[in-house]
């Protein structure tokens, strides 16, 4: 079958030319790079990455396939996907479809065949930055023209975008769950369906709620715990959030990840700043320094609480062995 070119370009005017394999159109976002071997589906579905193109690292993706058993969430939420080599194939018992079926279905334009090591060191070195892919224009000059009008990550509310609109229990098909088990109140950011189930998994009883719920609904539900999810965006902007964050801090016990994270330490007073590039992948150096292990661990967030503005009641737990930045508190 005939390939169709497809043209990525960057605000900086790096461009990359190779073929289209999800839906052909137009698409444009922050690019941004994850260096997992696998879990391509996940990154897709995962809320946080709304309003990014996602370049994969590893060479070859697609040969596994999709099933629907593995999204983080109802819909794909990356705006488009960047590969060395997709493979058609897809040679795995639980596939359903194959990847490029699955981004056309869900209207995900994405570009393969093009050299995304240097894609990736370049974004290393500079940083992360708009971009367009298309297979409509492949006029590097018409892309530039357009690209200043892709909104910056820097200043962007994305949270409430993603949330859901009313609470919910999960797993959500579960009714009569233990009243007897903790409760944890979980926050949706932008809520990945796996940290739900590992909270499950842990033996708590789970009531989701959305990212604008306030104090006193909050109380209403009686929680043991809250729990302040991954999401997508900007935390700075989410100033009514915050506040509600600060006064449940004075009632409950407060556990954040990812955007979690950055506004909890945005409810104590500290700040928050934009990574040169992210972190984004499965091999993330962590040193915990209450054991003084290195831990391997898992990471998506574009933003980071600075140290140098924690208050004194803020006990830096975890850091960053690549860039030495926060990433436990």
């Amino acid at each position: 079958m005939k390939k169709s070119p497809a043209l990525l370009i960057l605000e900086d005017s790096l461009a990359f030319r190779g073929y289209s394999f999800g839906k052909p159109g137009e698409t444009s976002g922050e690019v941004v790079f994850n260096t997992s071997l696998t879990g391509y589906q996940e990154i897709l579905t995962d809320p946080s990455y709304s309003g990014q193109i996602v370049v994969m690292t590893y060479p070859l993706i697609g040969n596994y396939g999709i099933n629907f058993e593995d999204n983080e969430s109802d819909k794909v939420f990356a705006q488009g996907l960047v590969v060395r080599e997709y493979s058609e194939l897809a040679s795995n018992w639980r596939a359903e479809k194959n990847l490029g079926q699955y981004l056309n279905e869900n209207n995900i334009v994405a570009i393969s065949d093009i050299d995304t090591r240097k894609l990736v060191r370049h974004i290393r070195n500079q940083g992360a930055m708009r971009g367009i892919i298309s297979t409509e224009t492949l006029d590097e000059t018409a892309l530039l023209e357009r690209i200043n009008s892709v909104p910056k990550m820097l200043g962007q509310e994305l949270a409430t975008q993603v949330s859901c609109q009313s609470a919910y229990n999960w797993p959500k098909n579960n009714l009569n769950l233990n009243g007897d088990l903790p409760h944890i109140v979980a926050y949706d950011f932008g809520i990945k369906h796996n940290i739900l189930r590992y909270l499950n998994k842990q033996k708590f009883r789970v009531t989701v709620v959305p990212a604008w719920t306030n104090v006193d609904e909050i109380k209403r539900l009686n929680p043991d715990g809250i729990f302040l999810s991954n999401g997508p965006g900007d935390p700075e902007p989410l100033k009514e959030i915050v506040a509600n964050i600060r006064r449940l801090a004075d009632f409950y016990p407060i556990f954040g990840i990812c955007l979690g994270h950055q506004l909890l330490g945005l409810a104590f007073g500290a700040k928050t700043y934009k990574l040169k590039f992210g972190h984004r992948g499965g091999n993330q150096p962590v040193k915990n320094l209450l054991t003084g292990k290195i831990e391997i661990t898992s990471h998506n967030h574009g933003f980071s609480v600075e140290i140098d503005s924690l208050p004194n009641e803020l006990e830096i737990t975890h850091l960053n062995l690549n860039d030495q930045t926060l990433e436990g508190m």
